[in-house]
Order: C-alpha cells, then structure tokens, then sequence
C-alpha cells in the first residue's frame, strides 16, 4: 500500500468521537470488511484502525432488501470512485477536493501520480477524530490537506486559505453526501463548486434516483433512515439536465458494463429480482471550456 509509516502511533483509547457520525461509522465498518475479502474491489487497511480508534459502530437502520445489497454497493461505489479519481489526475487534475471526506484514506491508499494535493474537507470535531488516528503517517505519493470547514457555511475560503487553487483543474467527489441535504443546500453546494472550478476539471458524485424512491426496493429503506433522524432529502429527475444547470457535462454509468459490478451483484439480481439497479446513480462530469 502507498504510504509511509512512522513509529509515534496513537492508542486506540485516546481518539476522540465527537462530531463523528454514525454513517461515517457504517461505512468505515464496511470498508473493513471489503478489505478482508479475498476478491475485495479495494484495500484500506486504515479502517480497521478507524473503527479500533471509534469503539462498535452500529448498523444501519431497518432489515429490507437494499440494506442486504449495502455492503456490496459501497463496494462498488469506493472502487467506481477510485478509478474515476485516479483517471482524472492522471489527465492532469493535480488537486483533489473530497467533500464531507469523513473517514475517507484515499490519500493514502491510492496510487496517485507525484505531487497530487487532496484536500479532505469536513467539520473540525471529524479532522480532530482523524488526526488522532493518522498521528505520524505521511502518504506516500499525495500530499493531504485538512480542511476543517462546515459544508454548509463558508467552506471555500477554507480551502483557499489551505491552499487550494480555483485555476488549477480539480477533480471533486461528493460521495455518500448530497442526499442528506437540504435542495437549496446542494444547490448552494455545487455553485461553489462549480464557481470554483476550472475548465478541465471533473466531479463525481452520487445521487439517489428520484424515479425509484417510492419503489418496494427503496421505499422502506428510506423510511428507516427518517425514523433513525438521518433522512435522505435530496432526490433527482434528469441527473443530466441537472447538472448541466450548473455548468457540467454529466453522465450517469452505466454499471451493469462494469464487469466487477455484475459479478458483485449476480447473487443480489437473482435473490431479488424486483431489485432497481438505478435506483443509485453514480454521476461523472467534466467542466468544458467556459463552463463556469
């Protein structure tokens, strides 16, 4: 694995949650048990540490169908996004901006080309948490920086005042994000992202397919996590027309062309076989020209 380790490590005990959600927790969980599988879709040895660091992380709510498939979606997303963001620095995006980062090791586990700067945005009590964990660990290729600022306040000066450059071409990701927002937030959200971004520069994001939400597979799984007070909010239409709104050239993947994705979810489509496989959607985009 790309990084570099030093001696001086934290002990478990001493990190701090505070301010640590509990979907942060679900999915660093999650990971670790992607990473222990013999054909796992990525490797993130960190987040065993993570969870060491956090104490038993719960489960998320509710027993449907969808929450069966999310293990192996998760999976599918990390390692869609991973190449998503690895193609894109090496097309000559030279910096990183994870929104809402969470408990995210990208910085460390990937291969990126020499001299990549990722910044992991988040709020403060989240970069305490993970600071503590990371104590004396440098990645190995990437340079990472921090940048504790809350997404729904004044992020972007934050991430300037970390060094982060508006005419260098970007690659963002909003991963396991948007859909817990307000629509005037994501609104607000992605204008700053786009306001911010330089021709050349790519997104990643992902979306919960409002055409969907009502279906048997969706419906109770969003139900669940209203009744848990971590409700999903934002739903969208035309994913393709909603991003061009803001400035982007946008397509929804087709992941059943993935192969690594049809041999993940095989046993799923044939277990359930009224499953929505676009019920989520996993949006790329590129900034043209003029776009912003």
């Amino acid at each position: 694995m790309p990084m570099q380790q030093h001696d001086s490590r934290p002990q478990a005990a001493e990190a701090t949650l505070d301010g640590v959600s509990e979907t942060a927790l679900w999915t660093v969980r999650m990971r670790a048990r992607e990473s222990a599988r013999t054909q796992a879709l990525f490797a993130d040895p960190l987040a065993e540490e993570f969870l060491a660091g956090a104490g038993p992380a719960g489960a998320p709510p509710g027993d449907g169908v969808l929450q069966q498939v999310l293990p192996d979606w998760l999976a599918v997303r990390t390692r869609f996004f991973d190449d998503h963001l690895l193609a894109a620095t090496r097309a000559g995006c030279q910096q990183v901006v994870l929104l809402g980062a969470g408990l995210d090791a990208r910085a460390y586990r990937l291969d990126w080309p020499a001299g990549t700067r990722i910044f992991e945005v988040d709020l403060p009590a989240v970069q305490g948490f993970k600071e503590q964990i990371l104590a004396g660990r440098t990645p190995a290729a990437a340079h990472r920086v921090p940048v504790a600022a809350d997404l729904l306040g004044d992020w972007r000066s934050a991430a300037i005042a970390a060094g982060f450059d508006p005419q260098l071409p970007t690659a963002w990701l909003c991963e396991g994000l948007l859909f817990y927002l307000e629509p005037r937030a994501v609104d607000r959200l992605i204008a700053t992202v786009s306001e911010l971004s330089a021709p050349g520069s790519t997104l990643g994001a992902e979306c919960l397919n409002a055409a969907t939400a009502e279906s048997p597979f969706v419906k109770p799984w969003l139900e669940a996590l209203s009744d848990a007070g971590t409700p999903w909010i934002w739903h969208l239409a035309d994913a393709e027309r909603w991003w061009a709104g803001h400035g982007w050239q946008a397509q929804v993947a087709d992941l059943l062309a993935l192969p690594y994705v049809v041999e993940r979810f095989a046993p799923h489509l044939s277990a359930f076989p009224g499953m929505n496989t676009d019920s989520m959607m996993l949006v790329t985009a590129t900034m043209p020209a003029g776009g912003r």
